[in-house]
């Protein structure tokens, strides 16, 4: 897999560092806070529809005349909050339950049921050991379908209930302006070795769905005929990176305004002989079969590769002010990240980090925060000798000023759930802000040289005060950057001097009154006396 980056606050499997940011001449205001206002749970629904999708461009050709400048009113940028979570994983299937067993260091890795690996040098996995798509998807097509899209509708259409669309509510949407964006590393990899299988004895044998369920991007596109929307749908398969650039992709349509709403995140499942064999073949994974649940341990000395995972990690992103009109509850709000690539090795991390620096120096720039802004990081952290050391010492060249930053890896519970990794990360990220509560590393009992245990969580919970957190995905450079959505908001006066803008409040916080503060916008201009 090609070394990439990602970064939303959102790091990945091997750092990588080519540019395709696609930032539009605009400037991004960094206002949000999280409120955890419960909200009420909805029964599950199916709409059927189908989804038709296209761009049309004309270009006019006209002699070379003299070019007259026009400068366009400013437009006020389109703001993207976080409204729904839905996830399939080894720990659970929905946020709750899963963050929960996250926070008490609960392990989701143990020895493969599904085949037998007796032959492998690895045996273990974050294996899902019990899923049923009942009221999520068809009986028809749950007997066709590969598990990642299983796992990508059921957690897509959680993600809607989470977020408290129901079927009235779906019928008023502009179905034109809500799309789906939930890529795949491995896409169908079941359905197409079944296809293989197949064609040796002959190509009659062979399932007629077999070609379009193994692509990665039908997922989307079954999940948005089901809903019948017509907005933007497609897929991107990046390894590691993949969720990352879905969600940063579908946030940047809201931005644009192609969309009002977004369902973007990752899915895969490849815990099959052919994926556990590719892996090995690598030399990627752990091998410590005698104890599964301390196999996956980030950052420790005695680290031995990583450990597969499977599931599914899905958003619901919606452009504010369509989220406050019909009065839904606001997770978090979205506010950038980037994409580089290493351009170095296929699977192993510059030596310098250069990629991942660039990735969160440019995430930083395009959210217009600043670093001592960002004080929890979900790191990319795969438990791989190389991968989790380059990691932290880029962190710590970024962030190391910063004494509040706490940084974990979600991976030593759940292990690398490859294109997946991203979303279910990015929801455990969501669920910190909403929660105050940063989940454990489990396993960590060495630290490797070099490594400060200071910056990173131990081995239980920690209560955090999350002002902007960053979500790491690398194997493509890609970084996600979110925050709370403020309650509170600020009156800004007219102009003159440069002061930063913040919304501080009193809140009731375990027992006791707790003054909290969240940076609302990067430096404005206001009257001089002000400026104290």
């Amino acid at each position: 897999m090609a070394s990439t980056t990602t970064s939303s606050l959102c790091t990945w499997l091997v750092a990588a560092c080519m540019s395709v940011t696609c930032d539009a001449d605009r400037t991004r205001t960094p206002q949000a806070m999280f409120r955890s206002s419960k909200k009420s749970r909805t029964s599950q629904f199916s709409l059927s529809g189908s989804a038709h999708s296209g761009k049309t461009m004309a270009v006019a050709l006209q002699p070379a005349q003299e070019v007259t400048t026009i400068k366009k009113p400013p437009t006020k940028q389109r703001r993207v909050v976080v409204t729904g979570l839905g996830v399939v994983t080894p720990l659970g299937h929905d946020p709750d339950t899963f963050y929960n067993n996250l926070l008490n260091g609960v392990s989701g890795i143990s020895e493969i049921e599904t085949f037998d690996c007796a032959e492998y040098p690895t045996r273990i996995a974050g294996e899902i050991k019990s899923f049923s798509t009942d009221g999520w998807v068809a009986p028809k097509l749950s007997k066709r379908m590969d598990k990642f899209m299983l796992y990508m509708l059921t957690a897509g259409k959680k993600a809607l209930v989470d977020a408290g669309i129901t079927e009235d509510l779906m019928d008023e949407l502009n179905k034109e302006k809500c799309g789906v964006l939930i890529g795949s590393a491995m896409g169908g990899m079941k359905v197409f070795n079944d296809a293989i299988e197949a064609l040796r004895i002959s190509y009659k044998k062979m399932n007629p769905f077999c070609v379009p369920f193994a692509t990665t991007n039908m997922g989307s596109a079954m999940l948005a005929m089901d809903l019948g929307w017509m907005g933007p749908n497609y897929s991107i398969s990046t390894a590691c990176a993949t969720s990352n650039f879905c969600i940063l992709n579908a946030a940047n349509h809201i931005i644009r305004g192609e969309a009002d709403v977004m369902l973007c995140g990752g899915s895969d499942a490849a815990i099959i002989p052919i994926g556990l064999g590719g892996f090995v073949a690598c030399r990627a994974l752990s091998q410590r079969n005698t104890d599964p649940t301390k196999a996956s341990r980030p950052w420790d000395i005695n680290r031995d590769g990583f450990v597969m995972g499977e599931g599914a990690g899905v958003l619901l992103l919606e452009e504010l002010e369509h989220a406050k009109k019909r009065g839904a509850n606001i997770y978090a709000e979205f506010l950038g990240g980037s994409f580089t690539c290493d351009a170095y090795h296929v699977t192993e991390p510059r030596p310098d980090g250069a990629g991942v620096i660039l990735c969160i120096e440019k995430a930083l720039a395009q959210s217009g925060i600043s670093k001592e802004d960002v004080n929890y990081i979900n790191a990319h952290a795969t438990s791989t000798p190389a991968g989790d050391l380059k990691e932290y010492q880029a962190l710590i060249h970024c962030f190391g000023q910063n004494p509040e930053l706490k940084v974990n890896s979600t991976k030593s519970m759940i292990g690398h759930l490859l294109g997946a990794a991203g979303g279910v990360e990015a929801v455990a990220t969501v669920q910190a802000i909403k929660t105050g509560w940063v989940h454990p590393n489990i396993n960590l009992e060495n630290p490797d040289k070099g490594v400060d245990a200071k910056v990173l969580v131990g081995s239980k919970k920690e209560r955090l005060d999350i002002k902007a957190a960053l979500s790491n995905s690398f194997g493509t450079t890609f970084l996600l950057l979110v925050t709370e959505y403020p309650d509170s908001y600020c009156i800004l006066t007219p102009a003159f001097g440069w002061v930063r803008i913040y919304a501080v409040w009193i809140t009731w916080l375990e027992g006791k009154f707790v003054e909290k503060k969240c940076l609302l916008l990067g430096w404005v201009c206001v009257p001089k006396e002000y400026e104290s």
